[in-house]
């Protein structure tokens, strides 16, 4: 029988996604841009074609038997950037999670394993495509072979048969290995004939059909600089036809079509896809194939779930009642109506004994009012998600316990915390229902599945030492969080309006400005448009180019900055068009109806450090000091009532750590006489008197300080500071030489994570690192890089939880109207009146300086206005 047969040039494919796509990374920093990409475009095929059968093919090495006929065969390639090869080793697990056959030979290119079972298949009668970006491919075009080629990055397919490769070319597919053999191939670094182009090298094979013919007709060639060429270059032609021709006869590769039949594993990829935090690729799978069961319960085994009787009556009531009345601790799980921050608990499911004695209670009856009395007398009491019943009206007490916050403490690099993947962790075999009757059956079996789990939740954390953490750290945040989220911050909507309108002109004018600088009008938005404006029309030299055509990405641009005006306005141009997107034309659809305020949601358990994140609008990515983030935060304004918007902010918080981590007596002596870190680590590291650092010196020095702490390389401080290579590995080593209490803690921190997988902050905050012991270069330098960074940055997170905590306590203890609305890093934003402003600022610089003793004190800038612009 038949089959289509779809075959996937992996390693064109990967490089396409990689390039189409933004940096992506999880929060392990562990980069992803390809593999999503790579997921988007399978999913599109798949969705498509409608293949019986797939596999994808990919290169094995730089060595091939091309390389040993012509050493200098792909040599002028540029270096594969060490973000995509880190993606290889995901894409052989993508692959495996989706049942996909993934072949690599030693010595051949994928073009040769395309070519062999390609043709092959053709051969023996079956619909065969194949998906590349490489046009090499197009000479294996014959009956029943098709290849479609990717267009504009990774989103279009051109499909080339043979009538379309004869309009196109004039010649037969197979020809391309003569067409190339005469012109050679820039990108492949295959010479071909000298000053011979595609125009010569096409006209010459329509006359004589092969480049051996054209060879044996030299002197009937019009044109002498052409004969010589030929006659010079004969044999590099043939090598170049030589070295063009994909190989047809791979050995071992035999063809059994059931072996390429996709076989998809919904556990491995749903554990794959939450290892990688690619949300994106989830929902492509599920797409296709569906969910293994019912979305909160996924990869658990399925059954039938029996109806639970537990309609809300009076005999219910009763019946809680007597259990609350004896109950030592309760499991909670609600019913909510409404959303965040309005949510109403209407109902609660409560288990009150290890038998699983349930109620079902409504907060309004004796019952409920009873259950609240429980929480006040602070006896233990079970959630999961515990911010949502702040929201709806409990108060916080020490005594809660948040399971899926004692989940994202143990286990900090996952995207998502589900119930159905704990009780498949700790109760392995145990069935989960695929559906439930109605909401009370699903609640009841919650609230006994989460008492089941909190005594070893809890018993994990003293373990690993963050009971600390939990209990001082994270569970009194939560209800900080549900008050800020409840607060909301006051937006203008008139001003927000206004300043859309504005943008959008602005942008015209920058639009129009990069018209008339280029000489003509074109889809700025379009690389490939961008790139021949930039790199043919006005010459600009390309730094970078891909099969695809001249990359624009940001380090590109920023290379160029200089070269010619354009630059400027098109870096101008996309920073504007990204913040009109992001907040002026989205913030007004946030605007809650009841409140006129924006509540957005902060994030704790998404980080991997620690930090905290917010969505609903993301007020983290907003540029602090530059005039397009100052527009923005101008918009947000202190609401009725309330006279100034109050921003507190931690001075070089992670630069202090730094110095109070490592002992550095010179870091720890620089701060201590109050001066300035990046001129004085200028005067040391650069060697010239404090007083004589100019504004370079210390900008470099900034960039160190801060590269540091990151773990950055020579090559990346060389692309932030525009550099050689060469001159920042100086300064790196400078600045370690003169600093070598850092250089001991950074090699220190490395060594312990090398031996015990994880690293941890000064507050106890455990990160695991499995990459680090990887084999891959690649991925264990990324751990090494997160082994220097999360100390410092997740005891940072730890303090400025601490301080918001402090402060939000010392304020209500205070009586004060003022309030904090927002934490945006290290930044905590409030809402304050004239008459209590100076109050509040004396409370925020004891709670923030005072939170925690280290070797270097701990300062914080305050500042006040009309907006957050002018308190920033």
């Amino acid at each position: 029988m038949n089959k289509r047969f779809v075959i996937l040039d992996g390693s064109s494919l990967m490089y396409r996604a990689f390039y189409a796509l933004p940096p992506l990374t999880d929060s392990l920093g562990e980069p992803t841009n390809a593999i999503f990409g790579f997921s988007n475009m399978l999913t599109k095929l798949l969705g498509e074609l409608n293949p019986d059968a797939l596999v994808i093919a990919f290169d094995k090495g730089k060595k091939t038997f091309r390389t040993e006929r012509y050493p200098e065969y792909k040599g002028t390639r540029d270096k594969t950037p060490e973000e995509l090869l880190a993606q290889i080793p995901l894409l052989h697990e993508f692959a495996a999670a989706f049942g996909v056959s993934f072949i690599e030979k030693e010595r051949y290119e994928a073009d040769d394993i395309i070519g062999t079972l390609a043709t092959k298949a053709a051969a023996a009668g079956h619909d065969v495509m194949v998906v590349t970006g490489d046009k090499d491919a197009l000479q294996l075009v014959r009956p029943n072979l098709r290849v479609m080629l990717t267009k504009k990055g990774i989103s279009e397919l051109k499909a080339y048969d043979e009538e379309v490769f004869r309009e196109e070319y004039g010649f037969e597919p197979i020809r391309l290995i003569d067409l190339k053999g005469l012109m050679g191939d820039t990108s492949d670094n295959i010479p071909g004939v000298p000053g011979v182009g595609p125009k010569t090298a096409t006209k010459l094979l329509l006359e004589y059909g092969t480049l051996e013919n054209v060879l044996e007709n030299i002197e009937a060639i019009s044109g002498k600089k052409l004969k010589e060429r030929l006659t010079e270059n004969r044999d590099q032609a043939v090598l170049s036809k030589e070295l063009a021709t994909i190989e047809l006869q791979v050995p071992d590769m035999e063809l059994t079509m059931d072996d390429y039949a996709i076989m998809p594993d919904h556990a491995a990829m749903k554990k794959f896809c939450d290892r990688y935090e690619l949300k994106g690729v989830w929902k492509n799978f599920i797409k296709l194939y569906g969910e293994s069961d019912g979305g909160l319960f996924a990869g658990m085994e399925i059954q039938e779930a029996a109806p639970v009787d537990l309609s809300y009556d009076e005999w219910e009531e009763k019946q809680a009642a007597a259990a609350l009345a004896k109950a030592e601790s309760v499991a909670v799980c609600g019913i909510f109506t409404g959303r965040v921050p309005f949510e109403q608990l209407s109902r609660a499911v409560v288990v009150t004994s290890p038998a699983g004695d349930t109620g079902l209670i409504a907060l309004d009856s004796p019952a409920g009012q009873q259950l609240l009395r429980f929480f006040e007398a602070d006896k233990p009491a079970t959630f999961y998600e515990l911010k949502q019943y702040y929201h709806a009206g409990i108060k916080a007490q020490s005594s809660f316990f948040d399971i899926k916050l004692a989940d994202y403490l143990l286990h900090p690099e996952l995207s998502k915390y589900e119930l159905s993947n704990l009780s498949h962790q700790y109760f392995p075999g145990q069935s989960v229902p695929e559906s439930f009757a109605d909401e009370v059956s699903q609640a009841v079996w919650t609230a006994k599945l989460i008492a089941k789990l909190q005594p070893k939740l809890a018993a994990e954390l003293e373990e690993l030492g963050m009971k600390k953490l939990y209990d001082e750290i994270e569970l009194p945040l939560v209800e900080v969080l549900a008050a800020m989220e409840q607060n909301g911050v006051y937006v203008n909507r008139k001003n927000l309006e206004e300043k859309a309108a504005e943008v959008g002109k602005k942008i015209e004018e920058i639009q129009q400005d990069i018209y008339t600088l280029a000489g003509t009008e074109f889809n700025i938005n379009s690389p490939k448009q961008l790139g021949e404006v930039l790199f043919e029309r006005l010459e600009l030299p390309p730094t970078k180019k891909t099969k695809t055509g001249y990359s624009t990405n940001a380090e590109v641009l920023e290379s160029l900055r200089y070269q010619h005006p354009i630059i400027e306005q098109i870096l101008a141009y996309r920073m504007w068009t990204k913040l009109k997107s992001t907040y002026l034309d989205a913030i007004g659809e946030l605007i809650h109806p009841e409140s006129g305020r924006v509540h957005t949601s902060f994030n704790q358990t998404v980080t991997a450090t620690g930090r905290l994140s917010s969505s609903d609008p993301n007020l983290q990515n907003i540029p602090v000091r530059t005039e397009e983030g100052k527009t923005i935060r101008a918009l947000f304004e202190p609401g009725e009532g309330y006279d100034y918007l109050l921003s507190a902010d931690y001075s070089q918080i992670e630069l202090r750590l730094l110095a109070h981590m490592s002992g550095d007596e010179s870091f720890i002596d620089a701060f201590c006489q109050n001066q300035d870190i990046h001129a004085r680590t200028a005067s040391e590291v650069f060697g010239v008197p404090l007083a004589e650092v100019t504004p370079t010196l210390r900008s470099r020095a900034k960039a160190v300080n801060f590269g540091i702490v990151y773990g950055i390389s020579d090559y990346g401080l060389s692309r932030d500071l525009h550099i050689p290579k060469k001159e920042a590995a100086s300064y790196i080593d400078s600045y370690f030489a003169r600093y070598p209490g850092i250089r001991k803690f950074m090699d220190d921190t490395v060594a312990a994570a090398h031996e015990t997988g994880c690293v941890t902050t000064l507050y106890g905050r455990r990160r695991e690192l499995p990459a680090i012991k990887s084999r891959n270069f690649m991925q264990r330098s990324l751990a090494e890089r997160m082994a220097m960074n999360t100390p410092i940055q997740g005891t940072a997170a730890d303090i400025i939880k601490l301080a918001m905590i402090e402060a939000y306590h010392r304020l209500q203890d205070a009586g004060v109207k003022s309030r904090i609305l927002l934490q945006v890093h290290d930044e905590l934003v409030l809402e304050t009146t004239e008459k209590e402003r100076e109050t509040v600022s004396k409370i925020l610089k004891e709670s923030m300086e005072q939170v925690a003793k280290l070797s270097v004190p701990l300062l914080i800038d305050i500042h006040s206005g009309k907006n957050w612009a002018e308190a920033k």
